[in-house]
């Protein structure tokens, strides 16, 4: 099995980060994100990666070469422009003949893959989809009302609860046919195509979350959390 992992997002919301650096090779700890990535991906058994590289690529393939140095096999499938989550997958399009995993570039994870893979085949899904639970407090008071304006109860900053997707996937080779060559498209655009007609879009929800490194904000937090989990150790 294969790891198709999508590291050629521009990483404008982290700038000026990544003005010489791309995203994934931002530093955690003593590695760049995405070598913690591929090394997630080694220890649940897929050894077998896609780097989808645009944006600086020189610095990602300078640094992982074949990946014979992180014990996986590494190719490169190459775009020259931005195009989006399933874009940027449907360049791996040459390298997938089989059920693959597709991961965000640009987070951690922290749950087993392993039993992900094994509950997309089990259940023959199309896709199967990551997903964590969020919670969260809402910043304000919460007033439910009937219909005509009467006040039935004040909730005030209440937590709320969704699952939300995590950017790891389970998929069949086929939904590349969902995709358009070299034009920007949305993961969620082809998940909701392929939907539309029909196939097995499921779940693998999970506790033992991922951290999102989207932004400023969020890369200083995966930091410090890194820092605290060496201390740990």
């Amino acid at each position: 099995m294969k790891a198709i992992i999508l590291a050629g997002g521009l990483g404008t919301r982290l700038q000026p980060y990544t003005t010489f650096l791309p995203k994934p090779m931002l530093p955690l700890g003593e590695k760049p994100i995405l070598e913690h990535l591929i090394d997630w991906t080694r220890k649940n058994g897929v050894k077998s990666v896609v780097l989808c590289v645009s944006y600086l690529r020189k610095t990602i393939e300078d640094y992982f070469e074949d990946g014979k140095r992180f014990g996986v096999n590494i190719e490169y499938a190459i775009s020259n422009k931005p195009l989006a989550t399933a874009g940027q997958l449907k360049t791996a399009e040459e390298f997938i003949d089989d059920t693959f995993v597709c991961i965000y570039g640009d987070s951690i994870f922290n749950f087993s893959l392993r039993n992900m893979i094994k509950q997309h085949n089990q259940k023959k899904a199309f896709v199967t989809m990551s997903l964590n639970e969020y919670k969260t407090n809402l910043p304000y008071g919460v007033i439910e009302t009937s219909k005509n304006g009467k006040v039935l109860s004040w909730n005030e900053k209440p937590e709320i609860k969704a699952n939300v997707n995590m950017g790891c996937y389970v998929m069949e080779p086929e939904i590349l046919k969902f995709i358009p060559k070299n034009k920007p498209f949305g993961m969620d655009d082809v998940i909701k195509k392929a939907m539309s007609r029909k196939k097995l879009v499921n779940s693998f929800l999970t506790k033992n979350g991922f951290t999102d490194i989207g932004n400023k904000a969020s890369y200083k937090k995966a930091y410090q959390e890194y820092i605290q989990k060496l201390g740990k150790i």
